[in-house]
C-alpha cells in the first residue's frame, strides 16, 4: 500500500485492549474525558493534528467495536516513555459492535479489520467513518455530523 496522506484519513482510530471503564473508572455514557493514548512511532504521527476526528476501538472479546467518539486535542508528544496523543472522547451509551461494522460493505475493508494486530494509530476513510456514525444514536452524536 502507498503511504497515507492527511487527505486519506477521515478519522483516526485508536485501539485499546481495555474497556472504557478500565481507562477512566468514573467515565459514564455521554461524558467526555481527555486521555493521552499511546501511539507507535511512524510517519502517521506527522499526519495527526488537533481538531481531527477520532474513535476509540476496543479490541478483544469483551464488547469489541467503537466505544467513544472524539477529537485529537493536541500534537503528538514524544517525551518520556514513548509517543502519546491527547484526545477528548465522549463515551457512547451503546458501543457500535465490531460484528455490525464488519457486515457493512464500506467498513468491512477498514484497516482495523484487515490487520487487527496493527499498531496505533489506525485510520478510517470517509465511508468507513460514515458507517460508524450511522450506527450511533442521535443523542450520542454530540458535535459529530451524522
Amino acid at each position: 500500500m502507498t503511504r497515507l496522506t492527511a487527505d486519506d484519513v477521515a478519522c483516526w482510530l485508536l485501539k485499546s485492549a481495555l474497556v472504557p471503564e478500565r481507562l477512566a473508572d468514573t467515565w459514564t455514557p455521554g461524558e467526555e474525558v481527555v486521555l493521552d493514548r499511546c501511539v507507535r512511532p511512524s510517519y502517521r504521527l506527522g499526519l495527526m493534528s488537533p481538531g481531527r476526528p477520532c474513535v476509540l476501538w476496543v479490541s478483544g472479546r469483551d464488547r469489541p467495536g467503537v466505544h467513544a467518539l472524539g477529537t485529537v486535542t493536541g500534537d503528538v508528544d514524544d517525551r518520556g516513555g514513548g509517543p502519546t496523543v491527547p484526545v477528548r472522547l465522549r463515551l457512547l451509551a451503546e458501543p457500535v459492535p465490531r460484528a455490525d461494522l464488519a457486515a457493512d460493505p464500506d467498513f468491512s475493508r477498514a484497516e482495523v479489520l484487515r490487520m487487527p494486530a496493527g499498531s496505533n494509530p489506525s485510520w478510517l476513510t470517509a465511508g468507513q467513518y460514515a458507517a460508524v456514525l450511522s450506527r450511533v444514536s442521535q443523542a450520542d452524536l454530540g458535535p459529530w455530523p451524522a
